[in-house]
């Protein structure tokens, strides 16, 4: 059964697909939750529409986190945090953290779950963190963790 998709669908298509699904996954799934609409021959100019909506909105996220990537990579994120002896942290630098550091320090907005924080910090010194505000834009955030007195 040919559909056209009104919203991206994970692991089926984007915005603007026209796909073929079996029969009960558009019946049962994806009709009943508006997520798509039987494709007819007069809907080519709508998944058209919706096809360059999505680009130009794609262009649009694309622009902007290249300019956020260019502020946020020369510059070291300093935190002060709490440590004993040895450089042990009494607690961790979370995602939270460093997104609520990096807005103070750069005035640059990033989302907690753009950071690609496997365990939180717990030690002092420079960390490397994975950010990734775009599927094209990726690039290493550096996070000096310092002894707070």
């Amino acid at each position: 059964m040919k559909v056209l998709l009104r919203s991206d669908v994970g692991g089926v298509g984007k915005r603007g697909d026209i796909i073929d699904v079996s029969g009960g996954f558009a019946r049962n799934h994806l009709l009943p939750t508006r997520k798509a609409i039987l494709a007819s021959p007069g809907v080519e100019a709508q998944a058209a529409a919706m096809r360059r909506s999505r680009d130009l909105r794609d262009a649009r996220d694309r622009e902007s986190a290249e300019t956020i990537a260019r502020t946020l990579v020369g510059t070291p994120i300093h935190i002060a945090a709490r440590a004993g002896a040895g450089g042990r942290l009494f607690g961790s630098v979370s995602a939270a953290d460093i997104v609520r550091e990096v807005e103070a320090q750069t005035g640059a907005v990033v989302e907690r779950r753009h950071l690609l924080l496997d365990e939180p910090i717990k030690t002092v010194g420079t960390h490397g963190v994975r950010v990734e505000l775009h599927g094209d834009v990726v690039f290493e955030l550096t996070v000096e963790v310092v002894a707070a007195d």
